[in-house]
């Protein structure tokens, strides 16, 4: 793979370039396709960037439903075919006491992550309101479905279902066009949800904020194409597009926003 490659690229985005380039390599030795985990957006735009610029090989992303914001790649030569069974995606519905109260995203992301389900084997979690589903990779389907029987208070059960019955997500982005004077990670959110920096950077040094689901407490951190801000209490913003500069040296922003 090209070294200068990295230089498009955060440090810290330099294990995952490396990772890309060793699923590249082995496409192209084995001719044979690769299927990788769930990718959140940023980490789709730097697959999709690597391979089309330092390959001749094709990919392509599957979530689960259109829109899907987390989605197994699968990079192969050119002469081959994908089909959907191909990413190897399971489609759980969870069926809990309704009467007695309502889960959240919160507790079903908490409550996957706390039996030893590591982020990138789910996709998105989705409801329609009061139903709730959620993808996971085939290959860990039956452990999810054996030690997933408690949700918070709430004894559940897991029901895997066609992709077809996938329920429209409630929660929608609200698209937005802003000017911020830096891209750092307290600036942006200080814009997005109109308080002032220095609560912005409070928020950030106090482990409320995840970027990429990962939580940053640098509030200088860089923000980049397509990464995903989620501020506890607030909500969510996702870069959509960066469209240059004003005369005033201010970054032009499209920016999807989930308020709570």
């Amino acid at each position: 793979m090209n070294v200068n490659v990295y230089q498009h690229f955060r440090k810290d985005e330099h294990p995952f370039v490396d990772m890309i380039g060793g699923w590249i390599e082995q496409v192209e030795s084995q001719y044979a396709p690769h299927l990788t985990d769930f990718l959140d957006p940023r980490q789709a735009f730097i697959l999709e960037s690597i391979v089309r610029s330092d390959s001749e090989l094709l990919f392509s992303f599957y979530g689960g439903y259109e829109s899907a914001e987390r989605r197994r790649a699968l990079i192969y030569p050119d002469y081959y075919q994908p089909t959907v069974d191909e990413y190897d995606t399971v489609l759980f519905e969870i069926h809990y006491p309704t009467k007695f109260g309502k889960l959240s995203h919160g507790k079903i992301l908490g409550t996957l992550l706390n039996i030893g389900i590591r982020r990138e084997f789910f996709g998105d979690i989705i409801s329609d309101g009061e139903r709730w589903q959620f993808f996971v990779n085939k290959e860990i389907a039956h452990f999810v479905e054996a030690q997933l029987t408690k949700i918070g208070s709430f004894t559940i059960r897991l029901e895997e279902v066609n992709y077809t019955e996938v329920l429209r997500p409630k929660d929608s982005w609200e698209i937005e066009q802003t000017t911020v004077s830096s891209m750092r990670l307290d600036t942006v959110i200080s814009s997005v949800f109109n308080i002032s920096r220095q609560r912005a950077k409070t928020l950030v040094e106090s482990g409320k904020v995840k970027v990429n689901w990962v939580e940053s407490v640098r509030p200088d951190f860089m923000l980049a194409l397509l990464d995903i801000i989620s501020i506890r209490g607030f909500g969510r913003i996702q870069v959509r597009e960066i469209n240059g500069q004003t005369k005033k040296e201010k970054h032009r922003l499209q920016i999807g926003v989930l308020r709570k």
